[in-house]
């Protein structure tokens, strides 16, 4: 079931209800310049990962994904638009392909479940937290253990690579955010200033920045390069589940156990809009390629879609 709501700025464009069977974790948006269409993928506790297609303003299914014996807790596209990847429960990472929907590979990321996980920019590793707080690199094209990065740390509930490949983050369930150097997979810095579990991280486009989002409901702003706290944003009434950039680094968006979405301006690091319209927690929200558009996904089972000005 889908319904539209017409208003000019931020705004609700699109509201699809029922999306999944059970809470909906995690979403992914990617666009594909070449035909117009942009996929979104969504990850659920009813065990399925799902391929959407947006295009002209309508939101189309065109898969589902099975094959994970317990809920989705994390999905990610590559940079190509051509590969998702799914982390679940049932510490199985698994990669599709996103034109016929076919499983690709299934990873044993065993014997605890994988939590968090993502592409590299170059679109060749995969990178995944674990409950022993190690992160995982696996190799998309072999689907073997590349290396591990040791945090010496608890359970890695979130990661992050930044946009030029030097630099991956990650969070932990103490609030320790570490920041590796890629080259040589040792620590750079390490962060201590929530003092719960941090949800989510985001690397500005220009990698410049590091946005956190935490249990503690603050989300924090890093200078990511010499671990400087640019700033602290409160506004949220409860976790903070999940933050991203937009493309042009200006904005980012977050969502909350609040139930709210909400946009942020970098620069003034404020609050400029902040979306209601999800009826329970709304545990991720991405931007479209050039920003125009904002998916979020929630324990409503409901993905919205969001106008938002240029």
């Amino acid at each position: 079931m889908s319904s539209w709501k017409l208003v000019y700025g931020y705004a609700v464009v699109f509201k699809q209800e029922a999306a999944h069977d059970d809470a909906i974790w995690s979403c992914a948006w990617q666009c594909n310049d070449k035909d117009g269409v942009d996929n979104i993928v969504t990850g659920s506790v009813d065990n399925t990962v799902k391929i959407w297609k947006w295009t002209n303003d309508e939101l189309e299914l065109r898969h589902t994904l099975e094959g994970h014996q317990l809920g989705v807790v994390s999905v990610d596209l590559d940079c190509h638009g051509k590969i998702a990847a799914s982390s679940s429960l049932d510490s199985c990472i698994r990669l599709w392909d996103i034109e016929s929907g076919q499983q690709l590979k299934a990873i044993d990321a065993g014997p605890v479940d994988s939590w968090s996980i993502t592409f590299s920019p170059d679109a060749q590793i995969l990178a995944t937290g674990s409950h022993t707080g190690k992160i995982n690199l696996y190799g998309v094209e072999s689907g073997t253990k590349k290396s591990e990065l040791e945090t010496r740390g608890k359970f890695t509930l979130s990661i992050a690579y930044s946009p030029d490949g030097k630099y991956l983050a990650s969070g932990a369930i103490d609030g320790i955010i570490n920041i590796f150097d890629v080259t040589t997979g040792k620590v750079i810095h390490t962060l201590e200033g929530h003092a719960m579990p941090i949800r989510s991280l985001a690397f500005s486009p220009d990698s410049q920045l590091l946005v956190t989002a935490s249990d503690d409901g603050h989300i924090k702003m890093y200078d990511a390069q010499n671990a400087h706290l640019a700033g602290t944003l409160a506004g949220h009434g409860s976790w903070v589940l999940s933050v991203a950039f937009s493309p042009d680094q200006m904005h980012f968006v977050s969502s909350s156990s609040d139930k709210t979405v909400k946009v942020w301006d970098v620069g003034k690091k404020q609050c400029i809009h902040t979306f209601t319209d999800h009826t329970d927690q709304a545990w991720g929200a991405r931007y479209n390629g050039d920003g125009s558009k904002l998916v979020s996904v929630a324990e409503d089972r409901a993905i919205h879609i969001y106008d938002c000005p240029l």
